[in-house]
């Protein structure tokens, strides 16, 4: 926002920001959001933490980044915002396809996901409202199923059948809805 002050003397970013500042706001954004191609982070991040903390930076840390580039839905660089949506969606549904970790599995559809929220955000803010709100509420109940059964893998799921049947039913479905 300060390069945004400086060039045209408003601080909020609501107001028309500048091409250049829209570009910066949007590829930090991106990042924060774990777009790809700067997506790395994200996976080894889910894995390495507690479900807990995978369900908090897979939901509430989505979004202040989201609710900033929802303000500036109207002046998003429209080619930047596609083609990393594109290719978050993309790179996410295939990396998502080898894996066993169920908290990689979902941190993958997390990066998808995304990409098909900036992709509807540049083209209807109010279908990626929508969106969002799916996408909040089908993470957190497989995060909480995945917490109750301690799941970690996709054959500890196989196990777990014995605990509470129609809670792994569910949560298989959930985890293949989630994953495409």
């Amino acid at each position: 926002s300060t390069m945004n002050a400086w060039e045209t003397g408003q601080w909020a970013i609501s107001n028309t920001p500048a091409p250049m500042a829209a570009t910066l706001i949007t590829l930090a954004i991106m990042l924060k959001l774990g777009l790809a191609p700067v997506h790395a982070w994200y996976p080894e991040v889910l894995q390495g933490g507690t479900m807990t903390t995978a369900l908090i930076i897979s939901t509430w840390q989505k979004l202040a980044p989201l609710t900033l580039l929802y303000l500036m839905s109207n002046h998003l660089p429209l080619t930047i915002a596609l083609t990393l949506g594109l290719t978050s969606t993309l790179v996410g549904g295939w990396m998502g396809l080898n894996q066993t970790q169920t908290r990689k599995i979902l941190a993958f559809s997390s990066i998808a996901h995304m990409g098909w929220m900036v992709t509807a955000l540049a083209l209807n803010p109010n279908l990626a409202l929508l969106t969002l709100t799916i996408y909040i509420t089908m993470t957190t109940a497989i995060f909480m199923a995945l917490n109750i059964t301690m799941t970690k893998t996709i054959t500890d799921m196989g196990t777990t059948w014995t605990q509470s049947p129609s809670l792994t039913a569910l949560a298989a479905l959930t985890l293949m809805s989630l994953g495409g």
